[in-house]
């Protein structure tokens, strides 16, 4: 008989993609293995998943909202009725195994598989674990993490440190710096800054670059900026179209995020952990900049599991503005810093997450009995 296993959360990129991916390692290693996703709907989940070819059934659930909390009222009543739903698939798919990739799906259909005496996997990607996966984390039979440390929030005997899953076609950089500089038409031998804020930009991220662009140009710096399309229309407005000597490319998404890699000599991004585990494996200097706005203030968090390790340099959203443009340029300037900031992050890389966590998956099904 086909194996089958559940994946479920998703909510943002940060979390679908990493699904995705297990799902795919999953296919590669047993083709015959049926897997069904559970989504939250109206979430990104419900396109995404569908259009990677795999099927998805949605929960009427939502996160906690800390901002506005009249919104929480129907919280109680969505959660009762998320894990009722949740059950009623399970009997329905009887999956041998289920996965929680986080996001607003992951708790009530763990905890119905809990209660539903179906082995469940949790993913945590970041370095500091949400409430939901803390208390789901008491009757998981794995844990995967992507960082040291997690003894503190999980029973050490679930953790296994896997990385967290990266697009292969993202980090695959080698020998590719001349394309880069000629798909994005600048020199392949002047000194470049990538500013990356992920696909619906990061608002500090533009105003600090903004801020100090005159400081970039009279670097004589190339400029490849990323600005997500909420800055986008905003950013171009202020700069202009960017004529070729002004060594400014901005965009509002980058589909070749390989050749940005390629092209950069610095990079300065958010810190969010799918983020952090590809900048690891492309090993070049890296600015992180935490996003406030998360929950747990996570990225903060997952930025000082690097910074403990020497591996980056930590910029708040508070200083940016000030600070942001200056510190990029002094470690551009800094060639033997560039190299130890690229040789310490790139031994924090695990590039085989998706297979590692895809055999897991695979162990745990052939203890359920099946296989």
């Amino acid at each position: 008989m086909p194996k089958k296993v559940i994946i479920s959360g998703g909510g943002t990129g940060g979390h679908i993609f990493p699904a995705v991916a297990i799902a795919d390692a999953l296919k590669r290693l047993e083709p015959e293995t049926e897997i069904l996703f559970v989504g939250a709907i109206g979430r990104m989940e419900m396109e995404r998943v569908p259009a990677a070819g795999y099927q998805v059934i949605g929960l009427d659930i939502q996160g906690f909202q800390r901002k506005q909390l009249f919104k929480n009222i129907l919280l109680p009543y969505k959660i009762i009725s998320s894990v009722l739903k949740a059950r009623s698939v399970i009997k329905s798919f009887k999956p041998d195994v289920a996965v929680g990739v986080g996001g607003y799906a992951s708790g009530p259909l763990l905890f119905a598989a809990g209660q539903m005496k179906v082995p469940y996997l949790i993913q945590e990607q970041n370095s500091y674990a949400g409430i939901t996966n803390k208390w789901l984390a008491k009757k998981a039979a794995r844990i995967c993490v992507a960082f040291d440390g997690m003894e503190q929030f999980f029973p050490p005997a679930a953790i296994m440190i896997t990385g967290n899953p990266v697009r292969s076609e993202s980090v695959d950089i080698a020998g590719k710096r001349g394309e880069a500089a000629a798909f994005f038409g600048l020199s392949a031998e002047k000194r470049t800054i990538l500013v990356t804020g992920g696909s619906l930009g990061a608002r500090t991220l533009n105003a600090s670059v903004l801020a100090g662009l005159e400081k970039i140009m009279a670097a004589d710096v190339q400029l490849i900026w990323q600005t997500g399309k909420f800055y986008y229309k905003g950013i171009i407005e202020k700069v202009g179209n960017q004529p070729k000597d002004l060594r400014i490319r901005v965009l509002e998404f980058l589909q070749r995020m390989d050749l940005a890699y390629a092209m950069a000599d610095v990079i300065i991004s958010r810190a969010g952990a799918g983020t952090i585990a590809e900048l690891c494996i492309v090993k070049k200097p890296v600015i992180l900049v935490p996003s406030p706005n998360v929950a747990e203030d996570h990225q903060t968090k997952n930025a000082l599991a690097l910074v403990k390790n020497d591996a980056t340099v930590l910029v708040t959203d508070a200083e940016a503005e000030n600070k942001l443009v200056d510190t990029a340029l002094q470690v551009l300037g800094d060639p033997e810093k560039c190299v130890q900031l690229g040789e310490r992050i790139g031994k924090l890389a695990l590039p085989m997450a998706d297979e590692v966590i895809a055999n897991e998956v695979l162990k745990l099904v052939k203890q359920h009995g099946a296989g």
